[in-house]
């Protein structure tokens, strides 16, 4: 079974670290990767099981991953830690992912050619068993979830205002957490 949640040998290694970390704090681990670059990036997403994580929430895991990894030691060459949240246009990486954003667009890739293309398309079905249904142009298809190497929802007006919708926060600015706000016209300087 291809592994989204961490998908090269090092990226397992590392998620063997960092998971249980994460979960004893409350959280569920969606996705780790190793990026190369000039300096590399270790990318840890996380959430709460209901979705939601906060900026400090991932202050909170950057801090107690650290400490494990610093321990473990499992990256040989320096690297910046980065933990955030999956985001709105996220990846789906555990078969309950795609019945939870079921009626959302998003794009699945195969590592297999299935009908003769790799690449789908189409609204998410939920699941069936093992498989991810998805509503492409010819109908709706059964994907065993084994087969899918890549799948992220796509950003879409629905998904955006679906997912604000649900924050518990949207909509409710305490206007007495900020300072006066005050405004500057920028027009022509005068001459004197």
């Amino acid at each position: 079974m291809p592994d989204m949640i961490a998908k090269t040998a090092m990226d397992r290694r590392v998620m063997e670290i960092v998971e249980p970390v994460i979960a004893d704090l409350g959280f569920e681990l969606v996705r780790v990767r190793l990026m190369s670059g000039k300096t590399q990036t270790l990318q840890i997403m996380a959430q709460r099981a209901d979705g939601t994580i906060e900026v400090d929430d991932c202050a909170q895991i950057s801090t107690a991953v650290s400490a494990a990894l610093d321990v473990e030691d499992p990256i040989l060459d320096a690297y910046t830690l980065e933990v955030s949240s999956p985001g709105i246009d996220r990846p789906l990486t555990r078969l309950k992912d795609f019945d939870r954003w079921e009626g959302y667009v998003a794009k699945l890739e195969t590592d297999e050619m299935i009908d003769g293309r790799r690449r789908f398309k189409g609204i998410l079905a939920g699941i069936e068993g093992s498989e991810v249904l998805i509503e492409i142009d010819e109908g709706t298809i059964g994907l065993e979830f084994d087969w899918i190497s890549d799948a992220k929802l796509v950003l879409t007006d629905e998904l955006i205002r679906d997912v604000l919708k649900g924050r518990k926060d949207a909509g409710q600015i305490d206007e007495s957490q900020f300072d006066e706000v005050e405004t500057v016209l920028d027009g022509p300087e005068e001459e004197t």
